[in-house]
């Protein structure tokens, strides 16, 4: 089986991986190994789809719908304290 090394790992971010794979009850290897499976398992997509499903999500909702009060609306308020 081939080994990975990784240099330069944050270390709050090594932290956050040895604490998981502590909650997970699996070694650090063990979790990393995991956690790059999950992400691999995820489609990937081209920048265009992502920035067309933002689109797409963006026509959808209505902030003025939901009853969020508008921009402007918001800088009156603050201007006003």
């Amino acid at each position: 089986m081939p080994i990975l090394h990784v240099r330069n790992i944050p270390e709050e971010m090594y932290a956050a991986l040895k604490a998981r794979a502590q909650n997970e009850r699996r070694t650090l290897s063990a979790q990393v190994i995991v956690m790059l499976e999950q992400a691999l398992r995820q489609p990937t997509r081209s920048q265009s789809e992502v920035l067309a499903a933002l689109d797409a999500r963006r026509h959808r909702f209505s902030p003025r719908k939901a009853g969020a009060p508008s921009s402007t609306e918001l800088l009156r308020q603050d201007r006003s304290r």
